[in-house]
């Protein structure tokens, strides 16, 4: 919370008060279940069977967390609000101690809402980012997708839940860095991107394509294990319009990846020579990331 309202301005004091609100909620409601449990059966453990009240109540608790549709509306307005960097650290970190918890309490948990709030996301993640010209909220809204084909395969298989949630957490990082680098706000500030690094704008178009899960890179290794998964149990009509889904968010990572690298806007000619000063972020960190988000299919 202090990291989203140190620039002072209003609208991260709003983004501030928007996440401090839902997480409290979401604690709140996570101790609701608890002790609506501890009522019925007189144990405080949430690792042992609960009765069925909690048991939804500590899903939509740990799916408000996440920001998993129909719970999602305070992450895009979160994320706008804040900085590059913090929206980075809300996309990848805040996602890892809800997912710890799911992995834990998953025996419990609601397998059909999961499965109902995975296939949601999926679609409000495609819908919402179509007409989103802010980088920071399409990648809100990519993180809402990617959630819930997590949310899914959750309550299936958790190490499939585990692999996808790294590669997820790599995949954002090494396109949060490029974005951070080439400072990157609206859409219309990435088409200067060439004029900075020629090498920086392939990265940049590898890591969205691998996002939106494009074979031959490393994001379609979950999504086709996800889709082996759930064909396996049958899940044929989910399945089917997840991978419908996908294709939206693909359409405005491809949006991204058009005005990065594929066109040159009609310039003048001082934009095309930007002053080269040594760069503020260190370039080091995108590195690895981004060579694992676009070659690892092979380990599968």
């Amino acid at each position: 919370i202090p990291i989203i309202s140190t620039m002072h301005h209003p609208r991260s004091t709003e983004a501030a008060t928007k996440y401090f609100l839902t997480q409290a909620a979401a604690s709140a409601l996570i101790l609701f279940s608890s002790m609506a449990n501890a009522w019925n059966t007189g144990s405080w453990d949430i690792t042992q069977p609960l009765t069925s009240p909690s048991h939804i109540l500590l899903t939509m608790a740990l799916a408000m967390k996440l920001g998993l549709a129909p719970l999602h509306f305070w992450l895009p307005e979160v994320i706008q609000g804040s900085t590059m960097t913090t929206a980075f650290i809300i996309t990848t970190w805040q996602k890892i101690a809800p997912m710890s918890l799911i992995f834990l309490t998953m025996n419990n948990l609601s397998t059909s809402v999961f499965l109902l709030m995975g296939l949601l996301s999926s679609l409000v993640g495609g819908w919402g980012g179509l007409n989103q010209t802010q980088t920071r909220k399409i990648m809100a809204y990519s993180s809402i997708a990617h959630l819930g084909w997590m949310a899914t395969i959750s309550s299936i298989m958790t190490n499939i839940l585990i692999m996808n949630l790294l590669i997820y957490l790599i995949m954002m990082t090494s396109v949060f860095l490029s974005l951070i680098i080439s400072k990157s706000k609206t859409i219309q500030d990435t088409t200067s991107t060439w004029t900075l690094s020629p090498t920086l704008t392939i990265i940049m178009l590898l890591s969205l394509l691998s996002l939106g899960g494009l074979p031959p890179l490393t994001g379609f290794i979950p999504k086709w294990l996800i889709m082996e998964e759930l064909i396996l149990q049958n899940f044929n009509l989910l399945i089917s319009m997840m991978a419908t889904s996908s294709l939206l968010s693909l359409y405005f990572y491809l949006r991204l990846t058009y005005t990065t690298a594929l066109t040159l806007s009609p310039n003048t000619t001082q934009t095309k020579f930007k002053w080269r000063f040594y760069p503020n972020t260190p370039t080091m960190f995108i590195t690895t990331p981004a060579t694992i988000s676009i070659f690892l299919l092979p380990m599968t």
